[in-house]
């Protein structure tokens, strides 16, 4: 078994889990997932992290491979959720004097999810406190929910090392994010982490004052170049910020003729310059996908049939994701649909009006049924009106 050196001194320790399906039992990972640890070895040694309860054997069995016969000191927890914590209990029994690293919150889950009894066995740090295992110090940055409310970071200077908890996680095994960082960690970002933007500001602006060569997160691979790059991206996303100039239409169709509509209206977009238009099939497509592009692009179209007097499922799902995740700052479009009495557009320009500086286009497109000849020109003027700064 091949343990990872991110340094000299520092080692790679996580696992992967291919077959998951499902993390969280609602984001679609055809790649699988991470769950990082790392083992600093000094003076003292600390486990940085554990793994989830579907890779205990085979984390139990890298991190005793690491150590090589030696005993770790310390333990630190940043961040409680099942799939970085679920072997503290496993850890503590293995180890009778290793202590448990985390702050006041920490503990509070530990007791929550754990019976195990860390009494004379906790350190309790605060945001700024220092670990010393040697030649290498911790130094605790509190990022309060990014996105549980206990996280923390953990800088180290000698190495200039920021394990980032989840920040800068992806979705899918580190073999198969090397490549495209940005799209599994985009769609992480806004389906996981979106709703704190005014936290992750809050957690960067304590970064921009450490000098970091490499930045350690519990999912996806370790970054240790052009990290400029990482930082910018996450500033882009968490300031509810465009990140690329396009339209993203999104289209919810019973019978396919608010697709065809929705299609053609694509086409229309790409016909008047619009830089990139990407289409999404909401009830077929990866919802956090869907959401992803929703907040890629500064333009948006809902297309949608009206159903049971509102709007069809799938769009009302969708939309309802978006405001869970503070979607906000964008300028959308209403293309609806109905046979008898349509209530599409009602309904998804009330959800819109709901969510924080959204500008709803005054042009509203109806479609009654299948889309005729006669409706182009006012899918033209709604084009018009989308496009325009």
């Amino acid at each position: 078994m091949k343990n990872t050196f991110v340094t000299d001194t520092i080692r790679y320790i996580g696992v992967e889990d291919a077959d998951i399906g499902l993390f969280e039992s609602q984001y679609v990972v055809p790649n699988g997932m991470t769950y990082n640890s790392y083992l600093i070895m000094d003076e003292k040694i600390a486990v940085m992290d554990t793994a989830d309860k579907r890779r205990t054997s085979e984390w139990l069995a890298k991190l005793d491979e690491a150590l090589d016969g030696r005993t770790p000191d310390y333990l630190v927890v940043s961040h409680m959720e099942p799939d970085h914590a679920a072997n503290i209990a496993n850890v503590v029994e293995r180890y009778p004097s290793i202590k448990v690293v985390g702050n006041a919150k920490t503990f509070t889950f530990i007791n929550q999810f754990f019976d195990i009894d860390l009494t004379d066995r906790k350190v309790v740090v605060k945001d700024g406190d220092e670990l010393s295992l040697g030649s290498h110090t911790l130094k605790f940055i509190f990022a309060p929910m990014v996105h549980w409310p206990e996280v923390m970071m953990s800088y180290e200077p000698s190495e200039k090392i920021l394990f980032a908890a989840d920040g800068f996680g992806t979705f899918g095994t580190i073999e198969n994010q090397e490549d495209d960082w940005a799209c599994e960690a985009r769609r992480y970002y806004f389906n996981i982490v979106g709703k704190y933007g005014a936290q992750v500001q809050s957690v960067l602006k304590k970064a921009s004052a450490l000098d970091i060569n490499i930045i350690c997160p519990l999912h996806g691979p370790v970054l240790n170049e052009n990290l400029g790059y990482y930082i910018g991206l996450y500033d882009t996303w968490s300031r509810y910020e465009p990140e690329a100039e396009g339209v993203f239409v999104a289209h919810a169709s019973i019978h396919g003729n608010t697709a065809k509509a929705a299609e053609k209206f694509a086409e229309i977009l790409r016909a008047k310059g619009a830089e990139k238009v990407a289409v999404a099939d909401i009830c077929r497509d990866d919802i956090a996908e869907c959401i992803e592009d929703a907040f890629k692009y500064g333009k948006i179209v809902f297309a949608a049939a009206s159903y049971d007097g509102g709007v069809f499922a799938p769009m009302h799902d969708f939309m309802q994701h978006l405001i869970m995740k503070g979607w906000r700052n964008r300028k959308a479009a209403l293309i609806e649909n109905g046979t008898w009495g349509p209530t599409a557009a009602r309904t998804m320009k009330g959800m819109l009006e709901t969510m924080k500086d959204i500008t709803i286009c005054e042009n509203i497109v109806t479609i009654k049924s299948v889309m005729k000849d006669a409706d182009i020109p006012k899918l033209e003027a709604l084009a018009d009106e989308l496009l325009a700064n």
